[in-house]
């Protein structure tokens, strides 16, 4: 039996060619870390950063933070961030539990306000009814997704961004589904925070991600201990990225991912190519009689759909176990969208593609689906 690989929206596979090289030579070579070793090598992490700041179109790389995940970037940026009394957060029904869960725990601890904004049926969030709410509600933060986890919808980045400014608002932005496979530009943008991971669309190893933090923007550290440098001070040194990199980093995810960047850099995404692969696998899933979630575009290459008959997790274990094909089921992290997606309490199937999906892939996934849907009606 064939293996079948539709669940890059969790974490891509394969990754970038020389990725694994990269982390094993890391792994197997002696340790270095800058400043934290009595010799020079090449400095990965810095490496790392010049990569992803011309990815972000980001001038300081020191802005970058790096981390383990885009999990860990939100966290630094909704801990760490000075919130004053009575602070209000708008947010949105599409966020994944990465926002969501701190949020929650936010409002329990230090008593903010979190507003969350219903979202339409392909999973965005109303231009109106978003101004409407930061002109109501006066925020001290938004934060946003990008690009939903659940149906590939992506926000209008720009548009929501400037309407929060415009009242003062930090804005937030959660690209863990879009970068790598639309641009994201913080600086261009004018947007204040970004959160990312290096596992997913950046095709590089799990253990990679961080947070874009703009200069006016000033956190504390959620994490405090050793940093190989300043170690004189009692407290974590004020310098970025340092001030929020306690602990022995990651190096060899670190080279990964910059071996990922490296790659893809050199081999551009043809979106087309990529948007017509989506459309072909929606379309030919909607014709076999699958209840596919519609999304214009913009959008990333996530379909989600449910079958008749058939409950979406049954629906998983017969394409994993019958057929090799290996996706996700459920509410994929993401409980609040449902709602307005009308496939609440169960979730949806999700397919989610990569540059790597080829067309006999998405024609063997349609097979599967026929074939399941033929055998449950």
């Amino acid at each position: 039996m064939k293996t079948v690989y539709v669940n890059n929206a969790a974490t891509s596979w394969p990754k970038a060619p020389q990725v694994g090289a990269t982390v094993a030579s890391c792994v197997s070579g002696i340790p270095y870390h800058a400043g934290r070793s009595g010799f020079t090598a090449a400095d990965i992490a810095g490496e790392c950063r010049k990569l992803l700041a011309k990815l972000l179109a980001v001038k300081d790389k020191g802005r970058l933070v790096l981390g383990p995940n885009a999990t860990h970037g939100l966290n630094i940026a909704l801990h760490g961030l000075r919130f004053r009394p009575g602070a209000v957060v708008v947010t949105t029904a599409a966020e994944h539990n990465a926002v969501l869960r701190p949020l929650h725990y936010l409002a329990k601890t230090k008593y903010i306000t979190v507003h969350i904004l219903p979202v339409d049926k392909q999973g965005r969030v109303d231009p109106e009814e978003w101004e409407q709410a930061i002109i109501q509600h006066s925020p001290q933060l938004v934060v946003f997704t990008h690009a939903s986890n659940v149906t590939g919808a992506v926000n209008d980045a720009v548009l929501l961004a400037g309407i929060a400014k415009k009242r003062r608002a930090i804005t937030l932005l959660d690209a863990s589904q879009s970068l790598g496979i639309i641009p994201v530009l913080p600086e261009v943008w004018s947007i204040d925070m970004v959160a990312f991971t290096g596992h997913k669309y950046l095709l590089g190893p799990p253990g990679t991600g961080g947070l874009y933090i703009a200069p006016q923007i000033d956190l504390e550290p959620v994490w405090v201990g050793g940093t190989g440098v300043q170690s004189d001070l009692a407290e974590m040194p004020q310098t970025i990225p340092i001030r929020f990199e306690a602990g022995t980093p990651n190096d060899p995810a670190t080279a990964g991912l910059a071996a990922a960047l490296t790659w893809s850099a050199n081999h551009l995404l043809d979106s087309g190519v990529m948007a017509d692969k989506t459309e072909r696998l929606a379309s030919g899933l909607a014709a076999l009689g699958a209840k596919v979630i519609e999304v214009t575009t913009p959008r990333t290459p996530v379909i989600s759909f449910t079958l008749p008959s058939c409950l979406v997790e049954d629906a998983g274990e017969l394409l994993h176990k019958s057929f090799g094909i290996v996706c996700r089921t459920g509410l994929h992290c993401a409980p609040l969208i449902h709602k307005y997606l009308g496939t609440a309490p169960s979730g949806t199937i999700r397919f989610s593609l990569s540059r790597f999906t080829t067309d006999e892939d998405i024609d063997y996934c349609l097979q599967a689906i026929e074939a399941i849907i033929h055998e449950t009606i």
